[in-house]
């Protein structure tokens, strides 16, 4: 017993110790330079569309403010791997004894990064949370998509092309990610209004890749794929994997309804081909663009929402060509991060 509390102490000192650090080393960041603000934004991953769009906005809004005659630089950093909790954790602890002046955060893991949040906003560090929510709520902002309402506008529109009768799977992404939960709960909710849909499959998990979004899709078609009607993904990996997946076994261009969640330049050239019937698509550069004008105006001293709905729309092969919807699907990347 004296054993187990002498090292539960010892944590909470080795804890207290380094919240003093972060907020010295804040303390002297801010002293030393020239009066820039210095602002972190952590993506749950860099490599895909969706990250680059996100970073896109960020860039946008560093350009607008500095354009106005402030002082920001926007730090981009994330995890390799979209699964890489631990790295994350690191990255924010790392800033926050760093000592920028702010964090803009879409958490790998709505718990896991509890913690890590709170240290920061204890140590004077503000954090704006995007994309994706945690199990807190001290935090400046939550900027992000309305997951729940996008699960259930996927939900509605396969219904429809099934004319309410039929076999369906939802792939889900991966456990602990709030947004993509949302997705599948508000998609969920909106099956129950079907009775004549029949959920064949729903506790599969795509994974972090499109590797493992097209492995764990092949398994799902190997038991379900000459029975299937229609298939919810979650996110652009699992949309990407399953959409490869049906057409090796004959069934893609519109015999299963294949629709998706974000719209990366596959997805789309997929939609084009047939392959793809429907794309709930978010607005990535609004995201990172507002994460980062938020936290500005927060450390300004402005008040600001507590939330912001970055939006959510249906593309269909019908809409496709619109203006809104072109707006969405071919994101500014190369003019903000100059690809």
């Amino acid at each position: 017993m004296l054993r187990s509390m002498t090292i539960q102490w010892r944590f909470l000192l080795l804890a207290l110790c380094g919240l003093w650090l972060a907020g010295c080393g804040s303390e002297n960041a801010k002293k030393e330079d020239d009066g820039t603000l210095r602002i972190a934004v952590i993506p749950k991953g860099t490599t895909h569309e969706f990250w680059r769009s996100i970073h896109a906005g960020a860039v946008k809004a560093e350009k607008e403010l500095n354009a106005e005659g402030k002082k920001i630089e926007v730090i981009w950093k994330g995890p390799l791997k979209e699964d890489d909790r631990d790295q994350q954790i690191s990255l924010v602890q790392t800033f926050t004894t760093s000592g920028v002046d702010g964090i803009v955060l879409a958490p790998l893991d709505a718990q896991a990064l509890v913690s890590p949040v709170e240290i920061a906003q204890s140590a004077g560090i503000p954090v704006v949370i995007i994309d994706s929510g945690l199990n807190t709520d001290k935090y400046v902002s939550f900027v992000a998509t309305d997951n729940l309402k996008g699960g259930q506008m996927a939900g509605e529109y396969l219904a429809s092309q099934l004319n309410n009768e039929g076999k369906v799977i939802l792939l889900r992404y991966a456990v602990g990610s709030a947004s993509t939960e949302k997705r599948e709960n508000g998609f969920l909710t909106a099956l129950e209004k079907s009775p004549n849909i029949q959920l064949i499959s729903s506790d599969q998990y795509a994974g972090p890749t499109r590797e493992t979004a097209y492995q764990n899709s092949q398994n799902l078609l190997n038991r379900f794929g000459q029975e299937v009607n229609a298939i919810f993904c979650v996110n652009e990996n699992s949309t990407i994997g399953m959409t490869k997946a049906l057409r090796e076994i004959g069934r893609a261009g519109g015999e299963v309804k294949m629709i998706g969640f974000d719209a990366g330049s596959q997805s789309i050239k997929d939609m084009e081909s047939g392959d793809v019937q429907g794309l709930v698509v978010q607005d990535p550069v609004r995201m990172g663009y507002e994460g980062v004008k938020t936290i500005v105006a927060h450390i300004e001293g402005k008040q600001v929402e507590k939330r912001i709905d970055t939006g959510v729309v249906m593309i269909t092969p019908e809409n496709l060509n619109d203006e809104e919807s072109q707006r969405l699907l071919n994101p500014p990347i190369d003019e903000y991060l100059g690809e």
